[in-house]
């Protein structure tokens, strides 16, 4: 098992690519803590894999705040007593055309998608220089990479953290820690599926493999760069998305 024994919090993991995630690291060994803002869905999903014979706990979570985040790593230290992975998968849309979007609906995908990703990050950061090892990997996007329409507050988010993974990567390297990113692209999740169909052909045409991503897809990047399969790579953007931009 690649991650037996080893405790990760997995925020946004109430459903789509984080709860896929929290499957796939409970099934390599390690401890998981299923961190969301959806109580309902998330001890629902606890329930789940407990039944199942995971070691997997919930906690409510608002990224946003810091205080809810000082919450979460406290709960996890007095459930778990260690925390060694820390996967900032937690994000949100509110999409609109420049020319109508609100400051409140780009305020609040910033607050999630950039600040929830350094509040989370500097909570755990202690209990991971302490140790002297670490990962982090944070969820940007391809549309972070590239731009799309009608996404400028979730592309500036995306794009805000690929710099600061590189720059996290300089500063936490010498202490033992990783850092590093996954760019999903357009994947198969609950939100997508409310597209229209056309609206999913058309993305399907410009993606190299002619296909949406799934979850797992997503999941099973966070596991390698979790693993020390991954010890060496640092700083790096790990692009899932099919082959859509070459």
């Amino acid at each position: 098992m690649r991650l037996k024994n080893k405790v990760a919090i997995i925020t946004g993991a109430a459903n789509g690519i984080g709860l896929a995630a929290v499957l796939r690291f409970a099934e390599e060994g390690a401890k998981v803590v299923l961190a969301d803002f959806d109580t309902n869905s998330g001890v629902q999903q606890e329930n789940e894999l407990v039944g199942k014979g995971f070691d997997v706990k919930f906690v409510q979570v608002d990224v946003a705040k810091r205080e809810s985040v000082d919450a979460l790593v406290q709960q996890t230290m007095d459930h778990f007593g260690t925390i060694d992975i820390l996967i900032n998968n937690a994000g949100i849309t509110r999409d609109a055309m420049l020319t109508k979007m609100t400051a409140e609906d780009f305020s609040h995908v910033l607050d999630v998608n950039l600040t929830g990703v350094f509040n989370c990050t500097q909570a755990v950061l202690p209990h991971l220089v302490e140790k002297g090892y670490g990962k982090i990997i944070n969820t940007s996007s391809v549309s972070g990479i590239y731009g799309n329409v009608g996404q400028t507050n979730y592309a500036a988010s995306k794009a805000a953290v690929v710099g600061m993974t590189k720059t996290w990567a300089k500063e936490l390297g010498r202490k033992g820690i990783n850092v590093n990113a996954v760019a999903p692209g357009f994947t198969s999740t609950s939100m997508v599926a409310k597209m229209p169909e056309k609206v999913i052909d058309q993305m399907k045409s410009v993606i190299a493999l002619q296909r949406l991503g799934d979850p797992t897809d997503i999941a099973n990047a966070y596991l390698f760069l979790a693993s020390d399969e991954s010890s060496y790579v640092n700083g790096h953007v790990l692009h899932v998305d099919g082959g859509i931009m070459m």
